[in-house]
């Protein structure tokens, strides 16, 4: 151990920083982002947890066991995801059936295990060696940084499913190097399962459900998992994480055809698209491409067709669907673009005639891994500013939703307010869609008038007798109907009486799913909890994060606690609550960061390798030079970059906006690192002070990040983001205030040592 110790270190946080990004685009997809929150934050609780077992039991404190641990956390990693899938967990009987809570447990248990004996493995490497801790903390952040990396390739390269598996590859390399004589042979043995489960990897890892059709191709990477329907005759069906769907027309690539022959759109804009001679037009989530057909049949000459997921793009451009769409991504008019399209259309003012929207959403959870509730930044307030701003004088938006209107409305009003817009209402209507249970909203930069209104989105047929109706501006038969009454009252004076959260989102609080109200929380409801619950008003997600605080207060504190009625030498008051108080604000920083410079990169694998590397890897090099650096210099730079960030960041963002991708990744990796480097230190800082007691420290280190990540959503979601950067920042500051009171720190017959 004493001679592979670095390495062994950056192998451990390799597998187990690998496995959480893997596992949290596993569950997103196919169990729901909420429900992968849940389960994957009580998943990494079994890494402090780990770190208790080997202070608590002393005689699992031995080096000759260390390869065991290094072999268990490859096995754990292995069978544990494939064991899940065949308990065929129902989240949506979870609050009514104590069967299902049993199995919640069972998978608990199952994909905790390898964070549990990963504990134990780093607990007593930090024990071990604790008076190397600065070098050895740089290994296990630069390891962790290189486990997003492998991840993210692993699961771009082979599929998600085939990377669960590899992923335990640096942990049996670990496990080899550490062991001796025979044992050798174990994790030998444990290489050789990776080969079955490897063949039968698609098998394995995916929830059994009905689909709608035959599926002839499934490709899940890092950013979605894509399922390709059987066709028909003209239609070619996609599925995007077992949520979203999105289509192909067949087409033989001939725009020269009869008006009888072509194709027919059910929200046709073709009036709106003939104003303009030439017509720029914008797709927002292009997807399978069906709405860039109707630009492209109504004879636009531009037509930007954006999509976040790099595989469908490719689908269309030289893969499978690109023939059976009439190359339609080849056509010169068509610009294909593989981009969040917020990012994107920020660098555009006054460019587009037209940007179409239809059911542009993701669930998919971000880069934060386990501790994130998804969100995306194309519904919030500022988001209707770039779009405002992006359209041409005479410009118009349309944009279909099913559940979101009501909130896109009160974001609108505050929107054009800020933008000093006159006669808002006249700027916008919204039509109901009720075969189809969506909305549709249509902005104009010019104010609206009936002779638009009245065929806007019905290809010049009357309004009446098409599917579609007003709701604002409304009829007096539907006046009453909850957008007309944010319109004129504005949305404070609904909110009581909306079934639903409708008040506008930020940048700085991007999270539109989360509608759900506490007073609709009833018992009887649970009953029937499924995955949209929130966007019906049923608060699902704040019911996740009460029982994960629940979970971490009442049990894992407890625990963690349990030391002190033991023998033993024992930490002190000053050093239990620092080592909790900086797994906590480390966690919190981190998660909003990520979220926070997503959308100046965009949401993309650019995104989470830019800042979740920057992160780790400039904390690891931190810890290196922590000894050379004071403590007051430490926590003071910490939090003056965070309040430094907390202003900074939209001018900044507003600056660079025009810049390529590359660049302002590379300036969000110069804007983290100051940061990431000073929250290095505080870890080695404490474990120089408490020597061997550090598996405890880190054990309780770990409880605290988890309660720090449930914290900064239930901050986030409330408040926004730079509360919860501030919240943070007093966490360091109480951190410091803790940590500098230094005889507090000593315990009995200690010496005094200055501090440095």
């Amino acid at each position: 151990m004493e001679r592979w110790k670095f390495i062994t270190i950056a192998l451990i946080s390799t597998t187990l920083v690998g496995l959480e990004i893997i596992w949290t685009r596993i569950f997103s997809a196919e169990f729901f982002y909420t429900f992968a929150f849940l389960i994957l934050s009580l998943a990494v609780l079994g890494l402090g947890l780990g770190a208790l077992t080997l202070h608590l039991f002393p005689g699992l404190n031995r080096g000759k066991l260390f390869g065991i641990y290094l072999s268990l956390i490859a096995l754990f990693t292995l069978i544990g995801p494939p064991l899940v899938f065949r308990i065929n967990m129902d989240f949506t009987k979870l609050f009514s059936n104590w069967g299902m809570i049993g199995k919640l447990l069972l998978v608990l248990i199952l994909l905790s295990s390898s964070f549990w004996v990963g504990g134990m493995a780093l607990a007593l490497l930090f024990k071990s060696y604790h008076r190397r801790m600065p070098k050895l903390y740089m290994f296990d952040l630069i390891g962790a940084g290189f486990g997003v990396i492998l991840a993210i390739l692993l699961m771009n390269q082979v599929g998600t499913p085939l990377a669960t598996f590899l992923i335990a590859i640096p942990c049996l390399v670990a496990a080899f190097l550490n062991s001796q004589g025979w044992m050798k042979g174990i994790p030998l043995l444990i290489l050789l399962l990776v080969i079955p489960l490897s063949l039968k990897s698609d098998r394995l890892i995916q929830q059994q459900r009905e689909e709608r059709a035959p599926v002839v191709l499934t490709h899940w990477d890092a950013m979605a998992k894509i399922k390709l329907y059987e066709p028909t005759e003209t239609y070619q069906q996609l599925n995007i994480d077992n949520v979203a769907h999105t289509g192909t027309i067949k087409f033989d690539g001939n725009w020269d055809r009869p008006d009888s022959l072509k194709f027919d759109f059910s929200i046709n804009i073709k009036k709106l698209i003939e104003q303009f001679h030439p017509c720029t037009y914008l797709v927002i989530g292009s997807g399978g491409g069906v709405d860039v057909v109707q630009p492209l049949q109504a004879g636009v000459s531009e037509t930007h067709a954006v999509e976040v997921i790099p595989y469908l793009n490719d689908l269309l451009v030289d893969g499978q669907l690109a023939e059976f769409s009439g190359n339609i991504y080849n056509d010169p008019r068509v610009r294909v673009v593989t981009e969040d399209a917020r990012s994107y259309i920020r660098r555009f003012k006054n460019k587009f005639d037209i940007i179409y929207s239809s059911s542009s959403n993701t669930f998919a959870a971000m880069a934060s891994g386990a501790f994130s509730m998804a969100e995306n930044y194309l519904f919030t307030t500022e988001a209707f500013q770039d779009y405002w701003n992006a359209l041409s004088d005479s410009g118009y938006m349309i944009l279909e939703h099913q559940v979101y209107m009501p909130r896109v409305v009160s974001e609108l009003m505050t929107a054009l307010a800020r933008e000093g817009v006159n006669d808002i209402p006249s700027r916008f209507a919204v039509y109901n869609w009720p075969g189809a249970r969506r909305n549709v909203l249509l902005l104009s930069k010019r104010p609206l008038n009936s002779d638009v209104t009245d065929y806007a989105i019905t290809g010049g047929k009357p309004l009446e007798g098409s599917p579609f109706y007003l709701l604002h501006p409304a009829a007096d038969s539907v006046q009453n109907n909850l957008i007309q009454r944010i319109v004129n009252q504005g949305w404070e004076a609904n909110q009581d009486s909306a079934q639903i959260d409708i008040s506008p989102t930020s940048d700085n609080r991007p999270f539109i799913a989360q509608m759900g109200l506490w007073r609709n929380f009833e018992k009887s409801k649970l009953d029937k909890v499924i995955p949209y619950s929130d966007l019906y008003g049923f608060p699902l997600s704040q019911m996740i994060i009460l029982i994960l605080l629940g979970v971490v207060l009442f049990f894992i504190i407890p625990l963690n606690l349990l030391p002190y009625f033991m023998r033993g030498p024992k930490l002190r008051k000053y050093p239990w609550l620092y080592f909790f108080t900086i797994g906590a604000a480390f966690m919190m920083v981190e998660v909003v960061l990520i979220q926070k410079y997503t959308l100046f990169i965009g949401a993309s694998l650019y995104s989470t390798v830019t800042v979740l590397l920057t992160l780790l890897v400039g904390s690891g090099i931190g810890s290196y030079y922590s000894p050379r650096i004071k403590t007051a210099v430490v926590f003071s730079s910490i939090v003056g970059l965070l309040i430094l960030d907390i202003l900074i960041l939209p001018q900044v963002a507003s600056l660079f906006t025009n810049l390529p991708m590359l660049v302002r990744a590379l300036i969000v990796s110069g804007f983290l690192f100051p940061v990431s480097f000073f929250m290095g230190m505080p870890f080695p800082k404490g474990s120089e002070k408490v020597g061997a007691l550090i598996d405890w420290g880190f054990a309780v280190n770990g409880a605290a990040s988890v309660l720090g990540s449930v914290l900064v959503v239930l901050i986030s979601f409330n408040l926004g983001f730079s509360y919860a950067l501030l919240a943070g920042a007093f966490l360091y500051t109480v951190a410091f205030l803790l940590i500098r009171n230094h005889t507090a720190w000593l315990t009995i017959g200690q010496p005094d040592k200055q501090e440095r």
